[in-house]
């Protein structure tokens, strides 16, 4: 399992990415393909943020990307990528959805949201769905009708019940284990494709 985990982390630092968590993005996206180049996106949790610099490479110049973080997040997209806004702000805030209203509607919501963990594993996997359904709640105001949601939730006693708030809300829904993630981790992605939204969310 280390040399596993020194290859990923090796691997990120080669490729200039802040953290290994790029390549649970990365495989999801090579197999599945749910960023277009020129969407906008959405990532939740963006400290430090890697994903949302593989994602602007993605989405292009055309596209845009807004990363959302308790923590300041300041990585600069390389040329040819979508621009980049961090905004410093908890996702449980009021004011969260105010900022984020005027860059609706987005065509891709990705969460890396993870509580500080405590060592007791319902506790935190609790605190994980939490964040997970809120993560989802944003995703279904700001996600334009046929637009796709990646989300990482610790497995345990609550987690169908949250996949199925998924699969009803999108066409598609997808479980994914990335190879880079540790085998002993509890943490799975679950992937809705094609947001069932209504009139008001149209893909634009």
């Amino acid at each position: 399992m280390k040399k596993v985990q020194d290859y990923y982390f090796k691997k990120a630092k080669q490729e200039n990415y802040p953290a290994r968590s790029i390549y649970k993005l990365e495989e999801a996206q090579k197999k599945h393909q749910f960023i277009k180049a020129g969407d906008r996106i959405l990532d939740l949790g963006c400290h430090p943020g890697s994903w949302s610099l593989y994602a602007a490479q993605i989405a292009g110049s055309k596209g845009a990307v807004v990363g959302v973080d308790l923590q300041k997040s300041s990585v600069a997209p390389a040329a040819g990528s979508a621009r980049i806004e961090f905004i410093c702000a908890d996702i449980f805030a009021n004011d969260v959805k105010t900022q984020l209203a005027d860059k609706f509607p987005f065509q891709v919501v990705v969460s890396d949201l993870a509580p500080k963990t405590t060592g007791h594993k319902f506790s935190d996997h609790l605190k994980s769905v939490e964040l997970s359904r809120q993560a989802l709640t944003i995703a279904t105001q700001l996600l334009c009708r046929g637009g796709h949601f990646y989300c990482k939730v610790f497995q345990g006693e609550d987690f169908p019940a949250f996949v199925n708030e998924v699969r009803q809300l999108f066409k598609k829904t997808k479980i994914v284990k990335p190879k880079s993630s540790r085998v002993e981790s509890r943490e799975v992605f679950v992937l809705g494709l094609e947001f069932k939204g209504n009139t008001l969310n149209e893909k634009v």
